[in-house]
């Protein structure tokens, strides 16, 4: 097969591949421009070459050539239109991307129910759209993307993961990078959503308690925590702990708030840190370890003291708040926002306009929280912003 006709007809049947998809309206066709190279051939070897691998496949039936001169189709090609994509691949060797959806299809259907996204994807796939850049023909890091997610989330039950990422990897996979590789598939499958917001690694990670590196929990306020090996006051302004080691309150605070971004949390804690306020930062998305630190320390908290979170006014921020809310509904809190996340709060010039699908996301996960208020309040203002913005 010619080199060049061969690229041209690749060319040529992804044309045709976006007009199936809706995202061209033209025929698809090779025309003047695409064969200007061909048609400049002074070599007559190449030529034919060249004509030979277009005639086979007009006998395959995928295409229509048109010469400069239609009586005796001889001299150049003008022009090249076509008539069946299917034969055009077939012809090819290749497999049409609408075969590809299909085929993943039937092996990522049966988790659609747990994971809703996956239809998502497959429409993505068909209107020839990448997520993460990721294609049909990746259908493999997707199934282990969800075959890491039910161990590390589902099937180790009773077991709170902690686990450098490398070594989990390495159990699961017998490949120490294969979670690092397939990252992006994770990040959408966890956030059940296509259009969720790019997170770094080290965040998608945190959320199956897998760390490159494994960092403390910090807190703050004049709170005593029992330990492992000892029962102390926190330092000031924080004091930063393994999540395993912090077993419960030894002294009640007046409030208990759980704070999503690190500049706010340490801008609160220097401010409050004499006060009898437990302050907990969740590094984002709080980890398996972190979510079991705090249910224990909510486990013995009277009634009446108020549990609250401040988090981002975005999708993220409010997913995070569904979490932490699942976790203080299981010892029976109620999770509060903290009032400065009402959008009556938030000045003008820092907030970021929203698209209708991350304000519908907001006020699923609004929902989700028991925050039904805030989320309808938030997407009727039509806008985002971050944690920072709020101080």
């Amino acid at each position: 097969m010619d080199t060049q006709a061969r690229l041209l007809l690749e060319k040529l049947l992804s044309a045709g591949e976006k007009e199936s998809a809706g995202r061209r309206s033209r025929q698809a066709a090779l025309t003047a421009s695409h064969l200007a190279d061909y048609r400049s051939f002074t070599s007559l070897q190449k030529k034919e070459s060249f004509d030979t691998t277009m005639r086979a496949a007009q006998v395959e039936g995928a295409v229509k050539l048109k010469w400069d001169n239609e009586h005796t189709e001889d001299g150049f090609i003008r022009r090249v239109d076509l008539l069946n994509a299917g034969k055009l691949a077939g012809f090819l060797g290749v497999v049409l991307v609408q075969d590809q959806v299909d085929q993943a299809e039937v092996q990522l259907a049966p988790f659609a129910v747990r994971f809703s996204v996956v239809q998502e994807l497959m429409a993505h796939w068909r209107k020839l759209r990448k997520a993460r850049g990721l294609g049909p023909d990746s259908v493999s890091d997707w199934l282990d993307a969800i075959r890491a997610i039910e161990v590390f989330r589902h099937e180790i039950s009773g077991e709170v993961i902690s686990m450098p990422v490398r070594e989990a990897s390495a159990r699961l996979f017998n490949d120490s990078k294969r979670i690092e590789r397939i990252t992006g598939a994770l990040d959408v499958l966890l956030a059940n959503n296509i259009e969720a917001e790019v997170r770094e690694p080290a965040a998608v990670w945190q959320e199956l308690g897998l760390f490159r590196e494994e960092h403390p929990v910090r807190l703050a306020g004049n709170v005593t925590i029992e330990r492992e090996r000892v029962t102390a006051l926190l330092d000031r302004p924080y004091t930063g702990l393994p999540a395993g080691t912090v077993k419960r309150l030894a002294s009640i605070p007046t409030m208990i708030m759980t704070i999503e971004n690190l500049t706010t949390f340490h801008s609160e804690a220097k401010r409050s840190c004499d006060e009898p306020i437990l302050l907990i930062y969740t590094a984002g998305m709080p980890s398996p370890a972190w979510r079991a630190m705090y249910v224990r320390l909510l486990h013995d908290l009277p009634n009446g003291v108020p549990v609250c979170h401040w988090g981002d006014i975005d999708e993220g921020g409010f997913r995070i708040a569904a979490v932490l809310a699942r976790e203080a509904l299981s010892v029976g809190y109620v999770l509060l926002p903290c009032t400065v996340m009402h959008p009556d709060n938030v000045p003008e010039e820092r907030r970021k306009k929203a698209t209708p699908h991350t304000l519908e996301r907001i006020r699923h996960f609004a929902q989700m929280a028991g925050w039904d208020e805030l989320g309808e309040a938030v997407a009727t203002a039509g806008f985002t912003v971050e944690q920072e913005g709020l101080a």
